[in-house]
């Protein structure tokens, strides 16, 4: 499955690419089973989370046994234990918004001949932190300071040289339960600095926050805690 072609045509045919995250230890196949009974399968699914104590391959297994063929599995790794065999493919994220080398590098060279061996689509991806308001999870794992929210030229800047390092999409992110979802002049600062896909995720609570999103620039946003909670928002969102 080439599923970052299917990105990149979903991108060129503007749609409205609403991705949904799956933390795999607050995984409920519930909440899968509800959007397949609802027909509201998005196309991609992110599975991961900054620190995970479940088995990822169980979860990514059971995910796929339910959507088919109807969504890519992608993982969305916090470190290299979370692979999965059974994935569409994996992002390969660089924590490009801090200075911390374990994140920038150090997990991926711990990575590589297992993805290598399991077979996996790798997806080059620049991840970058930006202020939601709070400190999160991955900001206190990663031990980086994030981006400031009113500083988007930093942001763009950013996200050019990620892009000039051949990083294959932007992800960026105000963390799991953010306070605050990225602002749009730093989405709109991002998006006409870069080419390729721009991903946006933290804070997206609602259809008006996840409008906002695409609205600035955004080509996918990502959505976790607001599906896990309110199954029901996905009649509006998908």
């Amino acid at each position: 499955m080439d599923v970052y072609g299917k990105i990149m045509r979903m991108k060129a045919e503007c749609r409205r690419g609403v991705i949904l995250l799956i933390d795999p230890d607050k995984y409920s196949s519930s909440v899968v089973d509800s959007l397949v009974a609802r027909g509201h399968v998005p196309a991609l699914i992110f599975v991961g989370g900054s620190v995970v104590q479940s088995d990822t391959e169980v979860v990514v297994a059971d995910i796929k046994s339910r959507v088919g063929d109807s969504a890519s599995v992608i993982l969305f790794p916090g470190d290299y234990s979370q692979l999965a065999p059974s994935a569409d493919a994996i992002l390969f994220l660089s924590l490009v918004s801090g200075r911390n080398p374990e994140y920038l590098i150090g997990q991926h060279v711990k990575a590589a001949h297992i993805v290598r061996r399991l077979g996996l689509e790798v997806i080059p991806t620049a991840y970058m932190l930006i202020d939601g308001g709070r400190q999160t999870s991955v900001q206190y794992i990663s031990s980086t300071t994030p981006l400031p929210a009113d500083k988007p030229e930093l942001a763009a800047a950013t996200a050019l040289a990620a892009e000039m390092l051949g990083m294959k999409m932007i992800y960026l992110e105000a963390g799991s339960g953010a306070l605050n979802p990225v602002r749009g002049e730093t989405i709109e600062a991002v998006r006409a600095s870069v080419s390729v896909p721009l991903i946006v995720g933290g804070g997206l609570r609602d259809n008006a926050s996840i409008a906002a999103a695409f609205a600035s620039g955004a080509d996918f946003v990502v959505v976790g805690t607001a599906i896990e909670r309110q199954p029901e928002l996905a009649d509006i969102i998908w």
